[in-house]
C-alpha cells in the first residue's frame, strides 16, 4: 500500500506518540473518501485510529487493508439516525474512553452523527484534544425544510463551540459555518471536495467498446450512468419517469449503488416497461471503468454537499445532467458542461436527455469542458487546504514547531472565527 513507508506511531521530539482519531458512521467511509487525509496525517508522524460501526459497511471494507495501512480500528455502535439514542449514547461513552485510553491529540470527524459524537466525546474527555469536523453537506441549506433549520442549524451552532476547525465542501456551507462561534482561534475552511484522482479518472475512449460488451450495452445505444446510494433522497424515480416519458428503446440506464430502495426501483422499472434498458449493478469499486461506457452521467440527487461521483464523470469527459442544488452548482455550468434540472421535474430531465442524445457534437464539446472543470477539484487542490488544516492543529500545541513558510494558500479560504 502507498502508506507503507511510514511506521505506525512515529515518535516526536517529546517522546510521546502523536495519535489521531478519525470517526465516521459508516465504516467504509475512510476507504472511499479519506485515504489522502490518512496519508497526510501519517506524513506528519501520527498513528491513525479509526472509530466506526464496522457492522455497517456501505462501501468497501477490508480489515486487512486497514491493517496494512497501519490503521488501528475501533468498533463503536454509532447509528446514522439521531433517533437511535441508546446506541449513540453507548457509542459516545466508548469514544470518550478511546480518546482517554489512547491519548488522542487530534480528532477528525466525518458524517453527521460522527461529527456530533466526535465533538461531544472530545469535550467530555477533557484532554484538550484538537477537534476538526468535515461537513460533507449540512442538513440546513437554501430551500431546506424549516424543521432542518430549527433542528440541524441549532445543533451545529451548539457543536461549533467544541470545534477547532470546520472543513466545508461548498460555498453555501462555508458562508453558513463562518457565522458560528467556535473554540478560541477556531477556523473555517473550504476544500474542493475530497479530491479527484485525475490519474484514475480521465477519458479512455479505447475502453468504451470493451466496457459496453461487458455489460451487454449495444455500441450504438445512448448510455446513461449514475452512481449513488439507492435511497429516496437520490431521486432515482425522476429519471425512470423521464425515461418512460421518452419511450426510446435505444436509451440504456446503468445504476451503480446499493440501498433500501433497490427492490422498489426495480419494481418501478418493470411498471414503466423499462426492463432490458435499466441495469442495477450494485456498488462498483471501479467506476473509472464503468464511466467509459457512458454518453451522459445523470445525477438527480436532491441534496448534495458536492457530489464526487458527478465530478468523476466530468473528469472522464462525460456531460452531466444533475439536479440543481448547492453542491452541483459548484461545478455544473448549465449548457456548458451539462444541464441543471429542477429537482424532481421529470420534463426537465426528459428534455436534457433528448437534447444530448440527439446532439453528439454537443456531448463532445461538453465533455471537453467537463475535463477542464475537473482540474479545479484535483487531489492536489484539496491537499493544499488539508495540509493547512493539519498545520493549524500542530501550531495550536506549543510542543511542536513547524516551518510553514514553504506552503502557500493559493485559493484556500479560511477565516478565524
Amino acid at each position: 500500500m502507498f502508506f507503507g513507508w511510514l511506521s505506525s506511531g512515529q515518535e516526536v521530539g517529546t517522546g510521546m506518540k502523536k495519535r489521531a482519531l478519525i470517526i465516521s458512521t459508516i465504516c467504509g467511509f475512510l476507504w472511499q473518501f479519506e485515504k489522502n487525509d490518512v496519508r497526510l496525517l501519517q506524513e506528519n508522524g501520527y498513528e491513525i485510529h479509526y472509530a466506526s460501526n464496522f457492522g455497517n459497511p456501505v462501501y468497501t471494507y477490508d480489515k486487512n487493508a486497514y491493517d496494512r495501512m497501519g490503521i488501528i480500528t475501533h468498533h463503536i455502535p454509532i447509528q446514522k439516525s439521531p433517533g437511535c439514542w441508546k446506541e449513540n449514547r453507548k457509542a459516545l461513552k466508548v469514544l470518550t474512553e478511546i480518546i482517554k485510553k489512547e491519548n488522542i491529540q487530534l480528532i477528525h470527524c466525518h458524517t453527521p452523527m460522527g461529527g456530533v459524537l466526535g465533538r461531544l466525546a472530545g469535550k467530555r474527555a477533557g484532554t484538550g484534544v484538537y477537534v476538526i469536523y468535515t461537513a460533507h453537506g449540512f442538513h440546513f441549506y437554501q430551500g431546506a425544510p424549516r424543521k432542518n433549520w430549527l433542528f440541524y442549524f441549532r445543533a451545529e451552532k451548539f457543536l461549533a463551540r467544541m470545534t477547532d476547525g470546520i472543513v466545508t465542501i461548498n460555498q453555501e456551507d462555508y458562508e453558513n459555518a463562518r457565522k458560528f462561534h467556535m473554540k478560541k482561534n477556531g477556523k473555517v475552511y473550504k476544500i474542493p471536495g475530497v479530491g479527484l484522482d485525475l490519474k484514475k479518472f480521465f477519458p479512455r475512449k479505447n475502453k468504451r467498446a470493451e466496457i459496453r460488451m461487458k455489460y451487454s450495452i449495444p455500441e450504438d445505444a445512448f448510455c446513461m450512468v449514475t452512481a449513488a446510494n439507492l435511497d429516496p433522497e437520490k431521486n432515482h424515480d425522476t429519471v425512470l419517469k423521464a425515461l418512460a416519458q421518452r419511450n426510446d428503446k435505444q436509451i440504456y440506464y446503468v445504476i451503480c449503488g446499493n440501498g433500501p430502495e433497490k427492490q422498489r426501483l426495480q419494481d418501478l422499472t418493470k411498471q414503466y416497461g423499462l426492463e432490458g434498458q435499466v441495469y442495477f449493478l450494485g456498488f462498483q469499486e471501479h467506476m473509472e471503468d464503468v464511466l467509459q461506457a457512458a454518453d451522459v452521467f445523470v445525477f438527480p440527487s436532491l441534496r448534495e454537499g458536492l457530489g464526487m461521483a458527478a465530478l468523476e464523470a466530468l473528469a472522464c469527459g462525460i456531460p452531466v445532467i444533475a439536479a440543481d442544488n448547492r453542491g452541483t452548482r459548484e461545478y455544473v455550468e448549465n449548457g456548458k458542461n451539462g444541464f441543471l434540472c429542477e429537482g424532481a421535474n421529470v420534463y426537465h430531465y426528459a428534455q436534457a436527455i433528448k437534447k444530448l442524445k440527439e446532439n453528439p457534437d454537443l456531448r463532445e464539446k461538453m465533455g471537453e469542458a467537463g475535463c477542464e472543470t475537473a482540474q479545479r477539484f484535483a487531489l492536489s487542490q484539496t491537499e493544499l487546504v488539508m495540509r493547512q488544516v493539519y498545520r493549524d492543529a500542530e501550531r495550536s500545541d506549543e510542543r511542536y514547531e513547524w516551518n510553514t513558510d514553504q506552503y502557500h494558500h493559493g485559493s484556500v479560504q479560511s477565516k478565524s472565527v
